[in-house]
C-alpha cells in the first residue's frame, strides 16, 4: 500500500475506542496509555499502516500531547509504530523479510528450549505446560486475541524458565513486542486455533515422553507452519 494511502484517524470514529481512556490509578499515566496504546495494535484496533494523529490519540485516551509523544516514540523502539516521512507516526506495517528472520530466530531458541525440557521433564512441569495448553484453548474459543497472547506467552515462559534457558528468554522478550505483532496477524485466520493448539501439544508430547529430538522437531514444524501464514498475510 503506498503511503497516499494511509488510512487516518478521524475524532467522529469513537466507538470502538471509548474503553481506551485513562483512568488514574496507581500506575503513572505514561504506562496506562502504553499499555493501552501497545494492547489496541496488538488486538488489530488500530490496523497497519494507519496514522496515528497525536491530537486524535490525546482526546480518545483523556491525556496530553506530551505523554502521547513519549508513548509513541517507545512503540517506536519496539517496533509497533513507524514515523513516516512527511506523515508522522503510523501503526508498524511488518515486513516480510524481518518477518522470517524473527522467525527463525524463535525456531532456534524455542526448539532448543523444548529439547532441553524433554530431556529433564517432570511429571509437575508437563502438568504445567499442560494447563497453559488449555488455557490457550479457551483463549481462542473466546476470540479474544489478548488473551491468545498471554496464554501463547505463558507457555514459552514457563517452557524457557524449567529448561533453565534464562538467557535464551531474555532475548525471546527483546523481540516479543514484534514476535506479539506477527501472532496478531496469523491468531484469527480461519482454523488457526485448532492447529496451533494441536501444534503446541505435539511439542507437549514429546517433552512428556522425554524425546528431546522430538520436542525439538515438534517446535520446528510450528514455527514453520505460522512462519508460512505469516508470509501469505504480508505478502498479499
Amino acid at each position: 500500500m503506498t503511503a497516499s494511502k494511509k488510512m487516518t484517524l478521524h475524532p467522529e470514529d469513537t466507538d470502538s475506542f471509548e474503553d481506551m481512556r485513562i483512568e488514574r490509578p496507581g500506575k503513572t499515566l505514561r504506562e496506562l496509555t502504553l499499555e493501552k496504546m501497545r494492547d489496541a495494535i496488538l488486538e488489530g484496533r488500530f490496523k497497519p499502516g494507519e496514522r496515528l494523529v497525536e491530537r486524535t490519540l490525546c482526546d480518545r485516551l483523556g491525556v496530553s500531547r506530551t505523554v502521547v509523544r513519549e508513548v509513541l516514540r517507545h512503540l517506536e523502539t519496539e517496533g509497533l509504530v513507524d514515523n513516516l516521512p512527511q506523515q508522522g507516526p503510523a501503526v508498524a506495517r511488518p515486513d516480510p523479510v524481518k518477518a522470517a528472520q524473527i522467525y527463525e530466530i524463535r525456531g532456534l531458541l524455542e526448539g532448543e528450549a523444548a529439547r532441553s525440557y524433554a530431556l529433564i521433564a517432570t511429571p509437575d512441569g508437563v502438568a504445567r505446560l499442560a494447563a497453559c495448553i488449555d488455557r490457550n484453548e479457551l483463549a481462542f474459543a473466546s476470540g479474544s486475541s489478548s488473551l491468545v497472547l498471554k496464554g501463547t506467552n505463558d507457555f514459552y515462559e514457563a517452557l524457557f524458565h524449567m529448561a533453565g534457558k534464562e538467557v535464551a528468554w531474555s532475548i525471546v522478550q527483546s523481540l516479543n513486542m514484534r514476535i506479539n505483532h506477527l501472532r496478531a496477524l496469523t491468531i484469527s485466520e480461519p482454523g488457526r486455533g485448532p492447529n496451533a493448539i494441536a501444534e503446541m501439544r505435539a511439542i507437549l508430547t514429546a517433552i512428556a515422553t522425554h524425546d528431546g529430538d522430538g520436542a525439538y522437531e515438534a517446535s520446528i514444524e510450528h514455527i514453520k507452519s505460522v512462519a508460512s501464514l505469516a508470509a501469505q498475510k504480508l505478502t498479499k
